[in-house]
């Protein structure tokens, strides 16, 4: 089902990021700048919007992370926009395509929101000659727990809690362990429905870790891009699982924000043991992001994310998309696109185009290695 998108302005908590929300993406670009300068080839800067096309031209392909797709939307037509003659085209279909695609060759960069494997990284070497797939992150946020429960408009779970009902051994709304987390809430006597992610995923790995993570004694499952539970339903797509959640009373299941904004589905508070629960923002996911360590070596970027925070407003289900190019070896005629095209959106522009769709910006120190790294590539 087609995502259903709206276009929004407000401030927000993180000052003057006052941004679009998420825009269909569009076939080609058009020269918007009133001077009459291109932001085409040649290295010059379109006026309209600051974007530096360098030496850009052509086709880009890519895909991977529907996670990220909302985002992808909004950058693709702005960067077009910008830079004429540049086509940018981003397919949103999964992670663990994303890679795939990446390591065949086929598209320039892929989206990914869980970091290479090491097999990955050795599969990529046979297209990066001389190099190997490195991961840039570009795109933080909350992986939403959604819900659709009529009568109920706020509700609170914990980690054990929401462990048990992706496992199947929570089975009603009713059940005492989500009625002790909801004192004085009218809960119904209901099934849940649970939905699920049908391909692999990068939001099903990260929510892995997160329940692999703080509730240890109740998901005994790898965290892997393949959904692992027995029971529930599948969808395909982000989208998919947002459009079930929309549609079926007394569903649950997981997205990353901006699929719950962009279509009003309520969203689930994490009783993390701090002092409250803490609801799903791209504030409070930057909270938690903020804390997070660089694990890669060399030039990839990879980070190591704190899933079993309390930290006060801190939300701990996030996570990290990562665009995953090659730090030497890249395609000569798509290389100075890629270059392109990622610096504007790790640039302070495309970041502060993050955080009304959902997403939250990559924390400044991070996002200045991922510059330098942008910078050298080859």
């Amino acid at each position: 089902m087609k995502l259903q998108r709206k276009n929004r302005l407000r401030a927000t908590a993180l000052g003057a990021l006052a941004v679009s929300g998420a825009l269909v993406l569009t076939a080609c670009g058009s020269d918007n700048n009133s001077d009459g300068s291109t932001g085409g080839n040649g290295g010059k800067t379109s006026a309209a919007s600051n974007i530096k096309c360098d030496d850009a031209k052509g086709q880009l392909l890519a895909s991977g992370s529907s996670a990220q797709k909302n985002a992808m939307d909004l950058w693709v037509k702005n960067y077009m926009a910008g830079c004429s003659g540049v086509e940018v085209n981003y397919k949103s279909s999964s992670s663990g395509e994303g890679i795939v695609a990446f390591n065949q060759g086929t598209v320039g960069f892929a989206g990914s929101d869980s970091a290479l494997k090491p097999e990955e990284v050795a599969e990529s070497k046979k297209i990066c000659k001389g190099g190997q797939g490195i991961n840039l992150p570009m795109v933080g946020g909350p992986i939403a727990i959604g819900y659709h429960l009529e009568g109920v408009d706020s509700l609170t779970l914990d980690a054990p809690t929401l462990a048990k009902i992706f496992d199947g051994k929570i089975k009603k709304w009713n059940d005492p362990a989500i009625a002790k987390l909801n004192s004085g809430a009218k809960l119904p006597d209901k099934a849940i429905q649970p939905f699920h992610r049908s391909e692999d995923s990068g939001t099903t790995q990260n929510l892995g870790k997160y329940l692999g993570a703080a509730a240890p004694s109740d998901w005994k499952y790898e965290a892997e891009k393949k959904w692992p539970a027995p029971g529930g339903q599948a969808a395909s797509g982000s989208s998919g699982v947002a459009a079930q959640v929309k549609q079926v009373d007394g569903s649950i299941g997981y997205f990353e924000l901006s699929y719950a904004t962009s279509q009003s589905i309520s969203t689930v508070d994490i009783n993390t043991g701090g002092a409250t629960p803490v609801k799903a923002t791209p504030e409070n996911a930057s909270k938690a992001i903020a804390a997070a360590k660089i694990k890669g070596t060399g030039k990839d970027l990879a980070l190591d994310l704190d899933y079993t925070t309390k930290a006060e407003g801190a939300y701990p289900i996030v996570l990290v998309t990562y665009e995953v190019v090659c730090d030497k070896g890249n395609k000569a005629e798509t290389l100075p696109t890629v270059k392109s095209f990622l610096n504007y959106t790790a640039g302070d522009e495309g970041q502060k185009l993050l955080t009304d769709a959902g997403y939250a910006p990559i924390p400044t120190e991070i996002n200045a290695k991922v510059r330098e790294t942008i910078a050298s590539l080859s």
